[in-house]
């Protein structure tokens, strides 16, 4: 079937689309990654957006149930240059378009995603429409502009789950995930350095998480804008002398603003599995996992105990920080990789050794 993707701008690309049929609308941004499609798809920080993949050619080797990073997929759509028409793996169970018929989400190929990537590149992230079928192509690009910016609103709430659950009922420590859109390989991760993993929704009291003891609190990452997220602040701003805290990607826009500091958002943002950080106490440099569309401002933070561990190297924004005096740290990037490098797991057992030095203390 044909479809179009309508940017804001005006552009508007005839493509193939595959998958669901209908129209979405999303933020347009572009991911870097070679490969890891499917944890891409599954991750819950895309909620609002819609994907262009830079490299040429997916879905060579289909889908698995193991590989999910989220109970169900948050994306608003998928624009690749060319969809593989066999998978071959042998762990795969069915194709990318076998996932988005029976999840309701529209991809649209044979379009120039290089050309598209170049132009959010220049021009920065805009709104974007994928329709399926034919359409008036003015009442497609009036539908686009109309559609609603990713800025200022709460995607949290709709990407976590509303009850809290056990990842992981066994470990030495307790953790308690406080779920902005988690990925699963944190919790992996968790699991694998032996402790027991509970997960609260972000919009739960703080109380609550208090009355469960914990030995430690990961703040995770999670979609969109974190200036709203007041209510999650407010909950972390009550932990944040009682318990060792370790926060990833949007948890660590959380903490940012705990310590007084303000987000703002990139151009088109850091999305790719290849993002050169440094640590700025060890002076190593770790290939790195993003996917993030705001940072926070290092300037606005005006607590003297916060410093900051890691820089991009690309364009030296904010990647960490960290506090002098109580056992709280976080990083920008993605340190449980899925997909990616896993340079940064390091950062997993440090987090489980500041659990263990506060018990000891």
């Amino acid at each position: 079937m044909k479809g179009y993707l309508v940017i804001e701008n005006g552009k508007i690309y005839k493509g193939s689309v595959f998958g669901a049929k209908g129209e979405r609308f999303g933020e347009l941004i572009f991911n870097t990654s070679m490969t890891g499609y499917q944890e891409i798809i599954y991750d819950p920080s895309y909620k609002g957006q819609i994907v262009v993949m830079t490299y040429p050619l997916i879905g060579n080797y289909g889908i698995n149930s193991q590989d999910i990073e989220s109970y169900k997929i948050h994306l608003e759509g998928f624009v690749i240059r060319e969809k593989s028409r066999i998978f071959s793996n042998w762990r795969a169970e069915k194709s990318i378009e076998e996932l988005f018929e029976e999840n309701g989400i529209i991809g649209i190929e044979d379009v120039d995603t290089r050309k598209i990537t170049e132009m959010i590149r220049d021009q920065g992230a805009m709104k974007a429409g994928i329709f399926t079928g034919e359409h008036d192509l003015k009442e497609m690009l009036i539908k686009v502009r109309n559609s609603q910016s990713i800025v200022g609103i709460d995607l949290v709430k709709e990407v976590i789950k509303k009850e809290p659950y056990y990842w992981n009922k066994e470990g030495k420590y307790k953790v308690v995930v406080i779920d902005c859109g988690v990925k699963y390989n944190i919790l992996r991760l968790l699991k694998k350095f032996n402790l027991k993993v509970l997960v609260y929704p972000a919009n739960i009291d703080y109380k609550e998480i208090e009355k469960e003891k914990p030995d430690g609190i990961l703040i995770s990452n999670g979609p969109g804008d974190p200036e709203p997220l007041n209510y999650i602040i407010k909950n972390v701003s009550n932990l944040i002398e009682k318990y060792p805290i370790f926060g990833i990607c949007l948890g660590h826009q959380i903490l940012g603003q705990v310590f007084g500091g303000k987000t703002y958002k990139l151009k088109f943002g850091h999305h790719g599995a290849n993002h050169p950080v440094k640590d700025l106490k060890t002076g190593k440099i770790y290939i790195t996992v993003q996917n993030h569309g705001f940072c926070v401002d290092i300037n606005t933070i005006k607590d003297p105990n916060i410093e900051m561990t890691h820089i991009n190297l690309n364009d030296y924004t904010l990647e960490g920080i960290e506090h002098k005096k109580l056992p709280v740290f976080s990083v920008q990037f993605h340190p449980e990789n899925a997909p990616g490098p896993r340079d940064a797991e390091y950062l997993f057992e440090k987090f489980y050794k500041y659990i263990e030095n506060a018990k000891k203390n």
